[in-house]
This record gives C-alpha cells, sequence and structure tokens, in this order.
C-alpha cells in the first residue's frame, strides 16, 4: 500500500481513528451507556414523569437529549 493510500485512508476515516485512540486511552467508546445515581427535586421528576407520558421515551433519554 503506498503511502498516499495510507493519507487517504487517514482522512477519510480520522473520526473512526480518533474514536479508537480515545478508547485506547479511556477504554470507553462514546456510544457506551453508565448507570449514575441523580437527586432531583419532586417537581422536576414530576415534569419528566409528564413528558415521558406525553412522548412515550423513556426519562433516560429525555435527559441525555437535553445535553447533546
Amino acid at each position: 500500500m503506498e503511502q498516499k493510500e495510507i493519507n487517504y485512508i487517514l482522512r477519510k476515516y480520522k473520526d473512526v481513528f480518533e474514536t479508537l485512540e480515545n478508547y485506547d486511552k479511556t477504554r470507553e467508546l462514546p456510544f457506551q451507556r453508565k448507570r449514575i445515581d441523580l437527586t432531583l427535586s419532586i417537581a422536576t421528576l414530576n415534569k419528566l414523569k409528564q413528558l415521558k407520558a406525553k412522548t412515550g421515551k423513556p426519562i433516560s433519554q429525555l435527559v441525555e437529549e437535553k445535553f447533546i
């Protein structure tokens, strides 16, 4: 394989190589999920439950969408 082909592949899949490099450092992939404990007020929890009923989405997905 020529250097030209190697450079092309590195440019084309740059994001994949960066993800794998980060995985080597942290052992975590960006699409992995991790369970955490969270303390919320009753009012916030009730609003999330209303949104869950209205949209049919899980509360975790609603929270995640607000930060992405």
